[in-house]
């Protein structure tokens, strides 16, 4: 009894209190404000697929569903279809997957397993979340005057020899899908890193000792153990990944090549929905085109939604105690 009156009085002061006016009206404040904002982005994103396809409305009686699965896009003879748009998007954005999900994880799987120096560590991790404050005007710029000159004489010589594989049947003249999955690889190796990481953190330190004690070398804990039982949330940062890359504007605008077209050739120019967007709508007809371009938005906002829903749910199921919810 004595030792717990201790506890609670230290140097004449009382630790443990009820908590005074000021306290209860600060934490009902923050409870308030936190559910208030939360609401406010529910309805923020339900205004926005309000607007946007209150406008693509009047272009669905016209267009109907096989606007998704045609080719021709002619705003003089109002005939649209974005099928090449979104088979680009689709494309450019699993290349980048490929590319930035490869790096990603190697990346994760070398800053928490100890292969590097602390300070080496620090200095990396800083720079990988550095790349997500560059603005994607600034890679389109990169990719455009560095990238794309650099990986030129590489990408003629794949066609020039392997030609006759579909994916380098055309020569790269200049913008194309491979500098724009490139760049957009960059763009997305932060967050395939940073999620991946904090799946690796999350597993128990027991399970890597359990591991080298069954006579496991370093690299076979690693690939044979700790890959697969991270690989919830591994995966779940590839699919927020892909949905990032999925919603990139800018620097697709810039580096695509705006190219209606269907072709597996990662060297030939392409286009994409937010590309599309971006190029014309500024001179888009306020009539059945500009209902075309909402009808466009419409789909990549509901892709984006689907790959980040489904990604955000895989995240939380990978999270130790998410499911129990």
């Amino acid at each position: 009894m004595a030792d717990n009156e201790s506890l609670g009085n230290v140097g004449g002061r009382t630790l443990s209190k009820p908590p005074t006016p000021g306290d209860i009206f600060f934490d009902k404040s923050f409870r308030f404000l936190t559910r208030a904002f939360t609401w406010a982005t529910i309805f923020l994103l339900a205004f926005i697929v309000y607007k946007i396809g209150g406008k693509a409305l009047p272009a669905f009686p016209d267009l109907g569903i096989k606007f998704l699965f045609t080719s021709v896009w002619d705003s003089g003879q109002d005939v649209y279809g974005i099928l090449p748009q979104i088979w680009g998007t689709l494309y450019s954005s699993f290349l980048a997957l490929i590319l930035g999900g490869f790096f990603g994880i190697t990346i994760a799987i070398f800053i928490t397993q100890d292969f590097l120096p602390y300070k080496i560590e620090i200095i990396l991790k800083n720079i990988i979340e550095l790349l997500a404050a560059i603005p994607s005007v600034v890679y389109g710029l990169w990719g455009i005057y560095v990238l794309i000159p650099l990986i030129r004489p590489f990408a003629n010589f794949l066609h020039e020899y392997l030609g006759w594989i579909p994916f380098f049947s055309t020569r790269l003249s200049g913008l194309g899908l491979l500098p724009a999955a490139l760049v957009l690889s960059i763009m997305i190796l932060p967050t395939v890193a940073a999620i991946s990481q904090d799946a690796f953190k999350a597993i128990p330190h027991k399970t890597k000792e359990a591991a080298f004690g069954m006579g496991t070398t370093r690299w076979e804990a690693i690939l044979l153990v700790l890959l697969p039982t991270a690989s919830g949330g591994i995966f779940g940062a590839l699919v927020l990944g892909f949905g990032r890359a999925l919603g990139e504007t800018m620097a697709l605008a810039m580096l695509v090549g705006s190219m209606s077209t269907v072709t597996l050739s990662v060297l030939s120019p392409a286009d994409t929905i937010a590309a599309l967007l971006a190029n014309t709508f500024s001179e888009a007809d306020p009539g059945l085109e500009t209902g075309a371009l909402m009808y466009a938005a419409c789909v990549l906002l509901l892709i984006t939604l689907i790959v980040n829903i489904a990604g955000a749910v895989i995240v939380a199921k990978a999270t130790p105690g998410g499911d129990k919810r």
